[in-house]
């Protein structure tokens, strides 16, 4: 009985977060708490992270945020995805959020394997993937880069071969203009 009713309340956190975490019916810029959107996509890649990566929370005080929230939880899901894919057999991944001025930074770390310096300026290019054929679309950061840039933002990658990588989004706390949907 134990622990059919410990297998419920886990459904019930995986239903709750995909509900969260998709948000579909939003589709205009609104303040949006960034952490909760952290915490949700985690909770969405748990399985993914559970077995390979220590998670690390470096949260900073954080304002609300004017954004498409769904599609920020799509970026961090992306960011997480690679993080984990990076690291070969157990390491850690760390969540940094930081503000500063009119602009709130999301940071996210692995200690993986790193991208070679020629790799690096091309990560964001649609189709371009180190993983092996049948393994990455390449989509994946080409579509956060647009996301990012959608809103006002950047997206860059630090990374240091055979130690790991850090991807920073920087966003803007207020939009300048609505977002184009387009």
């Amino acid at each position: 009985m134990a622990e059919s009713r410990e297998g419920i309340e886990r459904v019930k956190t995986i239903v709750s977060a995909m509900k969260d975490f998709s948000h579909i019916e939003e589709e205009e810029c609104k303040q949006a708490d960034l952490h909760r959107g952290i915490e949700t996509t985690l909770n969405m890649v748990n399985n993914e992270l559970k077995y390979k990566a220590e998670v690390i929370r470096d949260f900073g005080e954080l304002p609300e945020v004017e954004c498409i929230i769904s599609q920020i939880n799509q970026v961090m899901m992306n960011l997480l995805m690679n993080a984990v894919h990076a690291i070969e057999e157990q390491g850690k991944i760390t969540v940094r959020t930081r503000h500063s001025g009119d602009r709130v930074v999301i940071e996210v770390e692995d200690n993986g394997k790193g991208i070679a310096q020629e790799h690096l300026n091309r990560i964001f290019e649609p189709f371009f993937t180190t993983k092996p054929i049948g393994e990455g679309t390449g989509l994946g950061l080409s579509l956060s880069f647009n996301i990012i840039e959608k809103h006002s933002g950047r997206i860059d990658a630090l990374s240091t071969p055979g130690q790991g990588t850090c991807f920073r989004v920087t966003l803007p706390v207020s939009q300048p203009e609505q977002i184009d949907h387009g």
